[in-house]
């Protein structure tokens, strides 16, 4: 089993956890602040891309993977990798209980990171105020976040893929033209002839070919969360990845992938088609187009596993659990918004009244 990884204080020899938008870990027992060493040139190599196909068929070299210390929560399936002396007791994800285990899995190494900018005070800041602007939003929730527990910070995996790509498509380009014709409208009761115009389609059969290069295709490598959770907290400004060390790590927890790297890249070249799909329509031209067949070919495929910041909250309030989410480099909110029935009686209320009056204001005219 892996030994759990430490960052003691040199002063106090406490943990040392990592401080979100900086480049230290500080002793929350002492005050103690420790530097984090500048990113050197055998890191940055470290961070190059891996080459997909041989990681497809297995043969990555031993260097690129490690055993880690995971527990799979219970209710949600995350896997949770603990890094030094952090423990949780409940799922960050949905709030279950869990037992910090003893299992190891072998995945495949992080590269990269982006470390935290947001502190949790002003991820919590930031959820309190999305919630504030959800009008149907129950107040006793809104007050349960602002002076509840501390959010989870939490590394979230994503793999990102690169790849050129040539398409050979068939389909038809559509040309608009216009033809005239005369109808008979009904003008007070009398029949009146009229002409107009009618837009018609002239469709030519096309074919070609079209390429793109992709780079940083992002895939959440998570089952934990609902898509549009996610998706809702990107842009994520990949410029600011780092080469990895445990060392961002220290005080936050860092789930482990759990959409595997062919699913990762099956997933990525549904994204990529999307972006084709759309190249294909603009060679085609034309006012109208239809595509019948794409045919893509992928080359120079790499790959990284990284690790992106969230702060993460899951909140029961009067018996049924709430999730949010913080992107922690940006500050986007995203997460289950709950409802106020009262506030929604309220409104209808006052949209009735609001209609009895206009209504009496109009028979009194």
């Amino acid at each position: 089993m892996q030994d759990v990884r430490h960052w003691p204080c040199e002063s106090c020899g406490a943990d040392l956890r990592f401080a979100p938008g900086q480049t230290r870990l500080v002793c929350d027992h002492c005050g103690h602040v420790q530097e984090i060493p500048e990113t050197g040139p055998a890191d940055r190599r470290g961070m190059g891309e891996l080459d997909l196909r041989t990681a497809l068929a297995d043969r990555l070299p031993a260097s690129a993977c490690e055993r880690v210390r995971t527990t799979p929560c219970p209710s949600c399936g995350a896997l949770v990798e603990f890094q030094g002396a952090t423990h949780a007791t409940e799922c960050p994800f949905c709030a279950t209980p869990v037992v910090v285990g003893t299992g190891e899995t072998r995945l495949i190494k992080p590269q990269a990171v982006i470390p935290f900018r947001l502190t949790e005070r002003e991820a919590r800041q930031a959820m309190v105020d999305w919630l504030g602007r959800l009008w149907f939003a129950p107040n006793g929730l809104v007050q349960y976040a602002r002076k509840g527990r501390a959010l989870s910070g939490l590394y979230v995996p994503y793999w990102t893929f690169d790849a050129a790509t040539r398409s050979r498509y068939t389909g038809q380009r559509g040309d608009a033209y216009y033809t005239t014709r005369t109808v008979t409208v009904q003008v007070n009761g009398r029949p009146q002839r009229r002409t107009e115009q009618v837009r018609q389609i002239r469709w030519t059969p096309v074919s070609g070919r079209v390429a793109r290069d992709f780079d940083d295709v992002l895939v959440l490598a998570s089952q934990s969360l609902p898509h549009r959770y996610t998706e809702a907290l990107e842009p994520w400004d990949l410029s600011a990845l780092t080469p990895y060390r445990p060392d961002w790590l220290a005080g936050f927890t860092a789930e482990g992938y759990t959409v595997d790297l062919p699913e990762g890249w099956q997933r990525a070249q549904e994204i990529m088609a999307r972006t084709i799909h759309g190249d294909v329509a603009r060679a085609i031209g034309g006012d109208e187009q239809r595509i019948s067949r794409v045919e893509t070919s992928y080359d120079h495929e790499t790959f990284k596993h990284v690790l992106l910041p969230v702060w993460m909250a899951a909140y029961r309030y009067n018996g049924k659990s709430y999730r949010f989410v913080v992107n922690g480099q940006t500050g986007r909110v995203q997460g289950e918004r709950p409802w106020s029935a009262w506030k929604i009686a309220f409104a209808v209320l006052l949209a009735l009244i609001a209609a009895g009056i206009a209504a009496l204001i109009s028979q009194m005219r």
